[in-house]
């Protein structure tokens, strides 16, 4: 398996070190085909460059959906799908209808994380019929989050306010700082993304597990932040196994492992050096890049 360093080596170009792109390109469209080819099945890559830069757009959103119907067309259906999986999370509403989309159009689909697949991308994960990750290989809780903010936290706090402020009345221009803060309806838009979010964990999580006392402690490490303690915690393939999910170990199949490797350190290279922010790719040819508007650096007129 080459590592990220000598797939970099391959695509620079002497002397300056400038990434040829195109041969870049062609290096990950080849392991895209030997992946598929190796499992017998369709095969997506959806990474967002979330690590290297800050936009709204490497977020799972609604403008997924399309890159999603892109990347499905023209496949054999019947062959199932491999779905490989970079993301920080994003619009529940929009992971909800990708969920249905994949399976809707695919009877068997399984998640493959190189590297991350947090928030909304762990509830995408979750929903497939398997999950396949590394030991360096993570998902996240999915508990809602609104402006960065946790929506349970929200409400605990709201809830502990109007608790001290009973037996403590003196306490009411110090809390009266702290929910100033909040935008109106905040904490009411909080109660709709928790409702929205168990409702969307309940659907999935009782369709791929069978024992009561299992889905009780897959919903609470997932969706209760008290557990977690907080939204970026990273759950590895040992605690999802203990939380008795159908979890794969990547280096149970080397030649698995090293496709699937050496496929995510071609993108990395891409979207460390290139402006793009989600990339979207297929076996069958479907691809759809988002990329970063660059800002022209302004230049100042001699005089």
């Amino acid at each position: 398996m080459p590592s990220w360093n000598q797939i970099l080596a391959r695509v620079q170009e002497p002397p300056q070190g400038i990434i040829n792109i195109q041969k870049l390109d062609l290096i990950k469209n080849d392991y895209i085909a030997k992946l598929s080819s190796y499992r017998n099945r369709n095969l997506i890559t959806y990474y967002s460059g979330w690590l290297y830069r800050q936009t709204q757009d490497t977020s799972i959103n609604d403008k997924d959906i399309n890159a999603f119907m892109a990347a499905i067309h023209g496949m054999d259906r019947s062959k199932g799908l491999d779905l490989v999986l970079h993301t920080p999370g994003g619009e529940i509403t929009a992971t909800e209808q990708i969920i249905n989309y994949l399976h809707s159009c695919f009877n068997d689909v399984t998640v493959i994380v190189p590297h991350m697949a947090m928030s909304a991308g762990s509830l995408i994960s979750v929903s497939c019929d398997q999950i396949i990750m590394g030991r360096q290989s993570c998902l996240g809780p999915f508990d809602p989050q609104s402006g960065g903010v946790a929506c349970q936290s929200v409400l605990k706090e709201f809830e502990k306010a109007k608790a001290d402020l009973k037996d403590n009345p003196q306490a009411l221009g110090l809390w009266q700082v702290i929910v100033n803060k909040y935008p109106p309806t905040f904490i009411h838009s909080c109660e709709q993304a928790i409702e929205l979010t168990e409702e969307l964990a309940n659907k999935i999580l009782n369709k791929i597990v069978l024992q009561k006392e299992n889905l009780d402690v897959i919903k609470k490490a997932f969706n209760d932040n008290t557990e977690s303690k907080t939204h970026s915690r990273h759950f590895s393939i040992e605690k999802l196994k203990k939380l008795g999910l159908n979890v794969i170990a990547l280096e149970d199949d080397q030649n698995l492992q090293e496709l699937v490797l050496s496929l995510h350190h071609c993108y990395t290279i891409l979207l460390e050096n290139m402006p793009v922010v989600k990339c979207v790719e297929s076996n069958a040819g479907g691809k759809f890049i988002v990329t970063q508007q660059m800002i022209p650096t302004p230049t100042i007129p001699r005089k």
